[in-house]
């Protein structure tokens, strides 16, 4: 080793490590994480890294009796398996706006193409990975970086050896998880719906308006209102402001606050005659229809354009690492005892750089195949495929470098895959390439660069556990490239059954209310809006300016305000819920006097039931899907009986509050109860 961590496992010890059980345990939970993730992803806009659950899961998944391995076989296990939530990240953010966009009243796509999707992910996965690959001795010993989420992760794998595993956490709270949402499943009977909303009426308000000269010309009775919502009863949304915590769960929340408590109530008390104007079927529009009109069209341009300034701010303030991370990577680095360093061992071998080499230029070849397909323009897709080229690994020398700082949950992958997307859309724009068939070609290099991106991210964490533990470079780096390969071809698929169940059950897919996918909605706006010459410039520049007040004020994470505009309002009070149940654990293990290790050991507990919580609703969220599309009636159906009771009409809705109560309990008496003071 070139410093001084030593490993857990010495580099001179020999133990089972890069076995089929391990691969396939692996690649089993990627699939799982990685559906799990796409669900949460696209409802919430945020995805939770899944190193920690997945290291929880092989621990306890190798201590059974039939299926015992060593240490290093559950880091190939974890390794291999935290690439599915890394690679459907990318693909959620970026991947449906290619069902969002429309241009000119036609879309560019009508439904997910899977051939399409599957190259996108395979190639940005690959490149990723092959791009950090060059950077490992950079980030994971040189640089000395934190890796706050690495040392925590490889911690729980040292005290998993001495019998403590935290399984019992994830998997009690994701059964937990998945009786709870099938009891809120819309194709049954819900015995807990989601949440409830209404509308308050302002009082009439007579305005008295007057020419330039300040004659009087009339009034005008403005009148509106206000749209309210109660949280989601989810426990998978409540988890997320848990895990995040209540200072950035507040601020996402802040957004919601901008959007809907002010923005609206705006919207409606200026323009009072909106909704005779919105007529359905001949009637009136109702004020909750009126309101949910000025969120999507008006609401979220805004919250666009204030993300496009944050996303850019974010870089902005991350400069000085962005520029050691590109120092980083063109500097040779030598293993030779002439420089003072010592012989290689396997702690310090990954794939040779030549046939990394040859792999990047391999990928890059379909990739200008696809980029030509979108865009049938020649000199096109060659631009495209160099610049995604270009970018990729720029943004993923960035995007691991900033893993290593704060952490893979806080990546700030919008605000990469942002710059990739505006660059490819102004080149397209400069070279004449427009319309549908340049919008294509620009979220395609999106795609690409933010799967890269992603992998790249989650491949440096990996690398760095496995540099605690012990683990051989190359031999993670064959197990992550086998699992990019194979769920390449899987992960489109959830995404495909949400998009199609959704629009069964009365929805327009992906994009709709109840499956926002806001980075996705931000990248399809941009290319539309620079590519497409179709965008609301006045609102998006509305919103840079409300971002540019942000900032001014030293506004925490102004990006983070932004995403908290486009989502739903339930969503983000949902989220914020979540964060003051962890601002409550905090204070009461504060009171009770726990040691540094007790608080520690409970916070990890609470973590792990929470990502059983996500687990398990957004599980049965993709399976839910399935039976819609397969015409399956669900297994609420056999309690349809219970509308019939006189108390479910009046009541029904507060039966809801269990659902909050079973989650409080859950995340934080369960992980504090038996903490000794």
């Amino acid at each position: 080793m070139t410093n001084h961590e030593k490993p857990y496992i010495p580099y001179d010890t020999k133990l089972p490590e890069f076995t089929l059980k391990a691969i396939l345990l692996g690649i089993l939970m990627a699939v799982i994480l990685g559906a799990a993730n796409a669900y949460l992803g696209m409802k919430a806009g945020m995805t939770i890294a899944a190193t920690i659950p997945a290291a929880v899961i092989a621990i306890a998944a190798f201590r059974l009796p039939f299926f015992r391995g060593s240490v290093l076989e559950q880091n190939i296990a974890r390794t291999t398996a935290s690439v599915g939530e890394a690679l459907v990240a990318g693909a959620i953010f970026t991947i449906p706006a290619f069902v969002i966009v429309e241009v000119g009243g036609q879309k560019l796509w009508k439904t997910f193409h899977y051939w399409d999707t599957t190259i996108i992910l395979l190639a940005g996965g690959m490149l990723g990975i092959l791009f950090v690959i060059i950077l490992r001795r950079t980030l994971c010993i040189d640089a000395q970086l934190p890796f706050p989420e690495s040392y925590a992760c490889a911690e729980i794998v040292k005290a998993g050896q001495g019998g403590e595993t935290g399984a019992k956490y994830v998997f009690g709270a994701m059964g937990v998880g998945v009786i709870l949402q099938l009891l809120k499943d819309s194709q049954g009977f819900q015995i807990f719906k989601e949440y409830a909303g209404g509308f308050i009426k302002f009082p009439a308000s007579v305005i008295h308006h007057f020419d330039p000269q300040r004659n009087p010309i009339g009034d005008v009775a403005h009148g509106g209102g206000l749209a309210f919502s109660s949280p989601v009863a989810s426990p998978a949304l409540i988890s997320i402001g848990y895990i995040i915590g209540p200072r950035l769960a507040a601020i996402n929340f802040s957004g919601g606050v901008f959007a809907w408590l002010i923005l609206i109530p705006l919207a409606l008390f200026l323009d009072p005659d909106l909704p005779s104007r919105l007529n359905l079927s001949g009637t009136m529009a109702d004020w909750e229809t009126v309101s949910y009109s000025v969120w999507y069209n008006i609401v979220r341009p805004i919250a666009v354009g204030a993300m496009l300034v944050g996303s850019l701010y974010t870089l902005y303030k991350m400069r000085e690492s962005i520029l050691n991370s590109v120092r980083g990577a063109f500097k040779k680095y030598s293993l030779s005892k002439e420089e003072g360093e010592f012989a290689p061992t396997r702690l310090d071998i990954d794939i040779p750089l030549k046939w990394i080499i040859i792999a990047i230029v391999i990928l890059v070849l379909p990739i200008t195949a696809i980029y030509y397909y979108f865009c049938h323009n020649f000199w096109g897709a060659v631009l495209a495929a160099i610049i995604m080229t270009l970018t990729g690994f720029l943004f993923s020398a960035v995007g691991g470098y900033l893993v290593g700082l704060v952490g893979g949950s806080n990546q700030p992958v919008s605000g990469l895959t942002l710059s990739a997307l505006i660059v490819a859309a102004l080149i397209m724009v400069l070279i004449g390439v427009t319309g549908l068939s340049g919008v294509a070609a620009v979220l395609g290099v999106a795609a690409v660069v933010c799967c890269a991106t992603c992998t790249s991210g989650d491949m440096i964490q990996d690398l760095k556990v496995g540099h605690l533990l012990g683990g051989t470079p190359w031999k993670m780096e064959i197990a992550e490239i086998i699992s990019t390969i194979v769920v390449s071809f899987v992960l489109v698929f959830p995404i495909m059954f949400l998009h199609e169940a959704n629009i069964k059950m009365g929805g327009i897919g992906i994009g709709d209310k109840a499956l926002p996918a806001p980075q996705a909605g931000l990248m399809a706006q941009l290319a539309k809006g620079i590519v497409g010459g179709e965008m609301p410039w006045g609102l998006i520049l509305v919103g840079m300016m409300f971002s540019v007040g942000l900032i001014m004020i030293k506004a925490p994470s102004p990006m983070l305000i932004a995403v908290g505009m486009y989502l739903p309002f339930e969503t983000t009070f949902s989220i914020f819920i979540g964060g003051a149940i962890k601002w409550v654990f905090d204070r009461m293990s504060k009171r009770r006097g726990l040691s540094d290790k007790d608080k520690e050991r409970s916070a990890s507990k609470g973590v792990l039931v929470a990502s059983g919580f996500i687990a398990g609703e957004a599980i049965t969220g993709i399976l839910l899907a399935v039976l819609v599309l397969s015409n399956v009636p669900s297994i609420t159906h056999i309690l349809t009986g219970l509308e019939q009771l006189p108390f479910y009409e009046n009541w029904g809705g507060w039966l809801s509050l269990i659902i909050f109560a079973v989650v409080i309990y859950g995340l934080i008496k369960i992980p504090i109860g038996r903490e000794k003071t």
